[in-house]
């Protein structure tokens, strides 16, 4: 509760890291004297846009900056431009932030990796007095050229306001989680030319849709969760025209439970019926004298003859009583 006890034995100059998060933290006076902050997380906190000042103080330097779960709003993203030239990754997930924001975090020239789930932002504005709707917002994200990595799940974008994305051509992973989403934003996609890793969530994707995508060659894992109308031929049939890409899905999920059940009982089955053999060949377990078949030694007139003999029931077990004679 008293943040100046707190840091009291601490040299706050020189700290290049600091996280606070899910903090009671409530007066942030005690950041002005950071100035060699890299790393700053204030997420889950009472930080809100009256006290972004404090961030500007010591934004020289920083290169990530969590304010998820804050009360930080596009205002107090106005606040920071130009003060993190440096600014590598900004979170704003789970912040009341909107579409305005946008238009300030495409001023902060280094960000390479960008979250922005669950949040206001619906990719576009609406025209004073009417329902049509202008450019998408996406577009002041065309200026980042070096931009990653960028998160947009729970958001309310549509297939066109992603269109903008083409031209952040350094972009490798993406994700989107929207039921507004269609076989559009596939398509539109597939001309990113880094893209690794996507994922589209619960979005209205087709066989069809699945079915004419041509992904990347970077591409390496899509997740389709939640996009329920994807049947399990239209999966199998991806995956083969594309082996090297790992599709997420509830239907792979149980086709991969279902597979492992099926191998493990067929293993536990040939352990049972090959267990002798397996074992006498690995020499793990010395195979006991009474499993091999001194019949062989024998002829036919041979066995008869012993057939009654005492040595004849004998139990196995007492095998080693025998002397070398018999």
């Amino acid at each position: 509760m008293n943040e100046a006890e707190a840091f009291l034995y601490i040299k706050t100059s020189s700290l290049s890291l600091l996280d606070v998060s899910k903090s009671s933290l409530s007066r942030f006076g005690v950041l002005a004297d950071m100035k060699m902050l890299e790393h700053l997380d204030l997420s889950s906190g009472t930080m809100g846009d009256d006290s972004v000042e404090m961030i500007v103080c010591i934004g020289a330097n920083l290169k990530n900056l969590n304010l998820s779960s804050t009360r930080v709003s596009s205002v107090g993203i106005e606040i920071l431009v130009g003060h993190v030239p440096k600014l590598e990754n900004l979170s704003l997930s789970h912040t009341p932030i909107d579409d305005v924001a946008l238009s300030y975090i495409g001023l902060m020239p280094s960000l390479k990796v960008i979250d922005l789930s669950n949040t206001n932002i619906k990719g576009f504005f609406l025209q004073p007095g009417t329902e049509s709707h202008v450019d998408s917002t996406l577009t002041a994200l065309q200026n980042l050229s070096y931009l990653e990595s960028l998160n947009l799940e729970h958001t309310q974008v549509r297939d066109p306001d992603l269109h903008p994305l083409l031209s952040c051509k350094k972009l490798s992973h993406l994700s989107l989680k929207c039921a507004s989403l269609t076989d559009a934003t596939l398509h539109l996609l597939s001309s990113l030319p880094k893209l690794t890793t996507l994922h589209v969530r619960d979005a209205v994707l087709t066989t069809n849709g699945l079915d004419a995508f041509s992904p990347p060659t970077t591409l390496r894992v899509l997740d389709l969760m939640g996009c329920w109308l994807l049947t399990e031929d239209a999966i199998s049939q991806f995956l083969k025209k594309h082996p090297q890409v790992e599709i997420r899905h509830e239907i792979v999920q149980n086709l991969s439970t279902e597979h492992q059940t099926i191998s493990n009982r067929l293993s536990t089955s040939q352990q049972s019926l090959k267990g002798p053999q397996r074992n006498k060949k690995q020499g793990n377990l010395p195979m006991p004298e009474f499993f091999v078949d001194q019949r062989l030694k024998y002829n036919r007139e041979e066995l008869l003859a012993l057939q009654f003999s005492p040595l004849s029931l004998q139990s196995p077990h007492d095998a080693g009583s025998v002397t070398p004679n018999v």
